[in-house]
C-alpha cells in the first residue's frame, strides 16, 4: 500500500515521542509506501484533481538522520492508498480550508483518515458537548457576564480557549475570583473570541488521562498526564509527567459509549482526555501519547493503529 501522511514539518518532529512517526515506521515495517506532505502543499486547480507534491520516505533508524527522500512527485491524492490526516492543531481557518480540500479528495476516490467531514463535525473543544453526561459542568461562550455567573455558581473552575493545544491559555479561578476580570478579558477579548468553562475537577493532582480509540475500541492503557510542581495543567507540553496506567472502570464505560459512535462516523483515531471520572475533551485531529503508552507496558500501539486501518480499506 501507498500511504500518504498529511502532517507537520519533518523537521518539527521528534522521534523519541511522535505519534505519527510510530504509525510511519509500523506501515514501513509491514512493507507499505510512507509518503509525507504537509497542509501547505495541497492544491485544486480547475479541471484537475487534488494534489501535492510528496515525498516518499524511507525511516533510517537512525537518531538524528531519521529519514531519507526516496523521491518527490507531484501526485493526486487519490492514487494513495489512504491518506492518513496528523496536521497538529490550531484548528484555524488554514486546517478548516484543508479539510474542504480533503473532502474534494474523497469525492475523488481518496480515503481519507480521520474524515474531514468528522473533523469539521468535531471541533476538539466543543465535541465534549454532545456527551455531557460523561463530563463536568462545563459552559460554551463569548458572554462575559455568563462566564461571571458560572464561576459564582461553581466557585472554582477553568477557562480555556477552543482552538487551545498542549494546555495553551489555560487559566484556573478558585472561589477568591482573583484575576477573573482580567483572565476573561485575556482570553474572551470584548465578546471577540469563545472560551470553554469547566468546573474544576481536582482529581487532576492523579492526572489527566489520555484514552486512545482505535476503530471504535480503546486501547487498555491510558497515558496519564500529571501535573508538576504549582502547574495546574498536566499538558506533556506544560512539563506534565506521562505515566502509562491500566483503565479504569470508568475510563472503559466512556470509551465504550464514544467508541463505537464515532467511529461510525468516520473517526478511526480518538483521544478522550478524561480526569477522575469527567471527560474533559474529544480529540480527533492528532491524537498522541501512542510512543509513550507502547513504552511503558509494551502494548503495541501502533500496530493497533495500522491493523485498524487496514481493516478499515478492505471493508471499502
Amino acid at each position: 500500500m501507498k500511504l500518504l501522511f498529511v502532517a507537520d514539518p519533518l523537521s518539527t518532529f521528534n522521534i523519541k515521542k511522535d505519534s505519527t512517526f510510530t504509525m510511519m515506521r509500523e506501515a514501513q515495517a509491514r512493507g507499505h509506501e510512507v509518503w509525507c506532505c504537509d497542509t501547505t502543499d495541497l492544491h485544486w486547480q480547475t479541471g484537475q484533481f487534488v494534489s501535492a507534491p510528496m515525498h516518499q520516505l524511507h525511516l533510517t533508524g537512525d537518531h538524528a538522520h531519521w529519514f531519507t527522500i526516496q523521491q518527490t512527485k507531484v501526485l493526486p491524492l487519490h492514487q494513495m492508498s489512504a491518506v492518513v490526516m496528523r496536521k497538529d492543531p490550531p484548528f484555524d481557518s488554514e486546517y478548516f480550508y484543508a479539510t474542504h480540500l480533503l473532502s474534494q479528495a474523497e469525492k475523488e476516490g481518496a480515503r481519507v483518515f480521520n474524515q474531514p467531514a468528522a473533523l469539521r463535525e468535531h471541533p476538539e473543544k466543543l465535541a465534549l458537548m454532545e456527551f455531557a453526561e460523561f463530563a463536568s459542568p462545563t459552559l460554551v461562550t463569548r458572554q462575559a457576564q455568563a462566564i461571571r455567573d458560572f464561576h459564582a455558581q461553581h466557585q472554582d473552575i477553568i477557562l480555556k480557549p477552543l482552538d487551545g493545544m498542549g494546555g495553551m491559555g489555560i487559566f484556573r479561578v478558585k472561589a477568591d475570583g482573583l484575576n477573573l476580570g482580567a483572565i476573561i478579558e485575556t482570553l474572551n477579548r470584548e465578546g471577540a473570541q469563545t472560551v470553554m468553562v469547566q468546573q474544576f475537577i481536582p482529581a487532576i493532582a492523579q492526572g489527566d488521562k489520555r484514552v486512545l480509540v482505535i476503530g471504535g475500541k480503546p486501547v487498555p492503557f491510558a497515558l496519564a498526564r500529571i501535573p508538576q510542581g504549582n502547574e495546574v495543567r498536566g499538558n506533556l507540553a506544560a512539563g506534565g509527567k506521562g505515566v502509562a496506567q491500566a483503565l479504569t472502570e470508568r475510563d472503559w464505560q466512556i470509551a465504550n459509549a464514544l467508541g463505537p459512535k464515532l467511529a461510525a462516523r468516520g473517526l478511526l483515531l480518538v483521544g478522550l482526555d478524561i480526569i477522575g471520572d469527567c471527560l474533559t475533551e474529544v480529540n480527533v485531529t492528532s491524537p498522541t501519547c501512542f510512543r509513550e503508552i507502547t513504552d511503558q507496558t509494551g502494548f503495541d500501539v501502533p500496530a493497533m493503529f495500522m491493523d485498524a486501518l487496514t481493516e478499515q480499506l478492505a471493508a471499502a
